[in-house]
C-alpha cells in the first residue's frame, strides 16, 4: 500500500510539473508575495552630484546612510515586517557595526552582495571593479573566476566572524536584463558556494523623465514588466528572484523623477502584482533614499497597500519567497 501511494504521488507530481512551467510557481500561489530589500551600500551621486567616489569606496557607509537603514528596520518591524538588507562586505571593516546588530536582532534578513560590490559578468580583471582597476596589484594573478569566488566567500566570512550573522542568499551588484540565463559558469559558482537562490535580474523597461514629468506610456511599461520579473528556476536548478523595476537609483539618480513619481509607479505595481497573485521586489538603497525620500514615504506606502489587502497579499523574505518556488 504505502509503494501505491509514493507512487501516485510520483506521478501527481510530474503531472503537476507538465502542467506549469517554473517560472510560473509565484503566480500559482494563493497570495501575492511583496518583499522589501534594502542594497547596504553607497551611491554615486550622493548624497551630492558629482561625487563619484563611492565607486571605488562602495561599503564605506556613511552615518547618514546607516542612520536611515536603521530607520526603516523599525519603521518595517513595528508594522510586522521583515526586510532583506544586501550587505557589501567591506562593511565589515568599518569601526562599529551596532547599527547592522540592531537590524539583524529586530529580525531582518542580511544577504550577502558581494566583498567590494563586484560585476559578475565582467570580461577581465580589472573590470570587476573601479577599485581594482586603481590598485591592481590587489588582484595581481588571479582570474575573474577566482576574483568573483573570494569577494563572495570573504563577505560569508565577514558576516560570520565580525557580526556573528549567517548569511541569508545572495544578490549580484547591478541587475543584467537576463539575469544569469547566459552563464551557466556563475550559476554553479554559485549552488557551489552554498546558494539555493540569487536575485541577479532586473527586466529591461521605460524610465526617460519628460520635461513635463513621467508620462503614462511609461508607467504603464513598468507595471508590464512585473511580468518579467516573477522568481524562476534556471536549468542548473538555482532559482532566481528578479528585482522588480524600478529601482529608486534608476528613477532618481538616472532619470530625475520627482518622489511623486516614484511612489505611483511603485503603488501601481504593487496593486497589479496584488491583482495577478505575483511576486513583488522592492530595490532600493539607503545611500539613495535619505536624500530622495527621507521621511519614508515609499516604505509606508508598500506597508499600507499590502495591509489593506491582507487576504490576498503578504509581506516576505526572498528566502520565504524561495522556499515557495522550491
Amino acid at each position: 500500500m504505502n509503494d501505491r501511494r509514493e507512487f501516485l504521488k510520483g506521478i501527481t507530481g510530474l503531472l503537476l510539473s507538465c502542467a506549469l512551467p517554473t517560472s510560473a510557481g509565484a503566480a500559482s500561489a494563493e497570495t501575492a508575495q511583496i518583499a522589501i530589500t534594502y542594497d547596504l551600500e553607497m551611491s554615486r551621486h550622493y548624497p551630492k552630484r558629482g561625487n563619484t567616489e563611492w565607486d571605488y569606496q562602495k561599503g564605506n557607509l556613511d552615518q547618514d546612510t546607516k542612520r536611515y537603514s536603521v530607520e526603516a528596520a523599525k519603521i518595517a518591524a513595528e508594522n510586522g515586517v521583515r526586510l532583506h538588507f544586501f550587505l557589501v562586505g567591506r562593511v565589515l571593516e568599518q569601526d562599529n557595526i551596532s547599527w547592522l546588530h540592531e537590524i539583524h536582532e529586530m529580525g531582518h534578513a542580511i544577504g550577502n552582495h558581494t566583498y567590494d560590490h563586484v560585476n559578475l559578468l565582467a570580461t577581465t580583471p580589472s573590470e570587476t571593479q573601479f577599485r581594482f582597476s586603481r590598485s591592481p596589484w590587489l588582484i595581481r594573478d588571479k582570474t575573474v573566476c577566482e576574483i568573483l569566488r573570494e569577494n563572495i566567500r570573504l563577505t560569508e566570512i565577514a558576516l560570520k566572524q565580525r557580526a556573528g550573522i549567517k548569511q541569508t542568499g545572495f544578490r549580484t551588484p547591478g541587475g543584467f536584463n537576463q539575469g544569469l540565463s547566459e552563464r551557466p559558469d556563475l550559476q554553479n559558482l554559485l549552488l557551489e558556494l552554498g546558494f539555493s537562490w540569487v536575485s541577479s535580474k532586473y527586466p529591461r523597461h521605460l524610465a526617460k523623465r519628460d520635461p513635463q514629468g513621467v508620462g503614462q506610456t511609461t508607467f504603464d511599461n513598468i507595471v508590464q514588466s512585473q511580468t518579467d520579473a516573477q522568481p524562476f528556476k534556471y536549468k542548473s536548478g538555482l532559482i532566481e528572484i528578479p528585482m522588480s523595476p524600478i529601482s529608486d537609483v534608476n528613477a532618481f539618480r538616472s532619470n530625475f523623477w520627482t518622489l511623486d513619481e516614484f511612489n505611483q509607479a511603485v503603488s501601481l505595481c504593487v496593486e497589479a502584482v496584488i491583482e495577478k497573485k505575483q511576486v513583488y521586489d522592492f530595490l532600493c538603497h539607503p545611500s539613495c533614499l535619505v536624500v530622495e525620500d527621507p521621511e519614508h514615504k515609499t516604505l509606508q506606502t508598500i506597508i499600507n497597500l499590502v495591509k489593506s489587502n491582507p487576504d490576498s497579499a503578504s509581506f516576505s523574505t526572498l528566502n520565504e519567497i524561495a522556499e515557495r518556488i522550491k
